[in-house]
């Protein structure tokens, strides 16, 4: 591709695209997640461009303005997977995939479900989800995640996001100022609260046999041992659902949201996964 992409379309929805890096570079898409938007990944993707990669990230369905469709059926794992192979096919019909949270999830789910568009696969802080969900239901990794239940009541955790409680949760788990004050721009002020909050109540309408299948394609997964959200024990079972090349990174001292606070690791990360190394 010789022009910037600045916007792909996918089921009747328009995504807006952060495109940098030389235009002849190998493409590597960047999933970002809640409550986060594409330019979550600017500092890891300025490495990468440096390396010669040229990077997109977008804002996913929720966020990006012209996809906000309210339904949360709208939100399951084949749907945003559909949006990822979407954007991969607009790019030359295949990437590197990367993804950070609900991206991470994201990022497995099209790993799953289109390999072939897949050229790698680095998954940050969250796990494939066979393994979150076995974690969730033998270890201390349900207590961890209270949140996603508590994100499934209508109405409520839009109140509860303007309350000191709520902050204090949030800031708690290692989210910086700024961090935090792009969330209440372009999250909370620019109106995609609701409809990020769909990533959590989709949940329901998912088929829970998908959540076992394993996947082939060369993986790295990079968790952080200060994560509030996301324990070892799941973390370390996730290897359990690769069945290609796997590696493990573990990030000491670092919180959950590794793109911002340890970007150098996580391109160093990226790029060895790319490379082949």
């Amino acid at each position: 591709m010789t022009e910037r992409l600045t916007q792909f379309t996918n089921d009747g929805l328009t995504f807006d695209v952060i495109d940098s890096g030389p235009l002849d570079g190998e493409p590597i898409v960047l999933l970002h997640g809640f409550p986060e938007r594409g330019n979550s990944w600017n500092a890891v993707a300025a490495i990468l461009n440096d390396a010669g990669y040229r990077t997109y990230a977008p804002d996913q369905r929720g966020l990006s303005r012209g996809a906000r469709p309210t339904s949360r059926r709208a939100y399951t794992m084949r749907k945003v997977a559909g949006d990822a192979r979407a954007l991969i096919d607009a790019v030359g019909g295949s990437a590197h995939l990367v993804g950070h949270d609900w991206g991470a999830a994201a990022a497995w789910a099209t790993t799953q479900y289109h390999p072939e568009a897949v050229r790698t696969l680095t998954a940050v802080s969250v796990p494939h989800l066979g393994a979150m969900t076995k974690a969730m239901l033998t270890s201390r990794q349900g207590l961890k995640s209270w949140y996603m239940g508590a994100f499934q009541a209508p109405w409520l955790p839009e109140r509860l996001v303007n309350t000191a409680p709520f902050v204090k949760w949030i800031r708690a788990g290692g989210m910086s100022d700024e961090q935090y004050a792009r969330f209440r721009s372009e999250v909370v002020e620019d109106g995609a609260l609701r409809t990020a909050l769909n990533w959590y109540r989709q949940l329901p309408f998912n088929d829970p046999r998908d959540a076992s299948i394993p996947v082939a394609t060369p993986t790295t997964f990079v968790w952080s041992d200060a994560d509030l959200y996301v324990g070892r024990y799941a973390a370390e079972l996730c290897e359990r659902y690769v069945t290609g090349p796997f590696h493990f990174v573990e990030l000491p001292g670092v919180s959950h949201w590794i793109p911002t606070e340890a970007p150098e690791a996580l391109a160093a990360a990226i790029l060895e996964r790319v490379r082949g190394e």
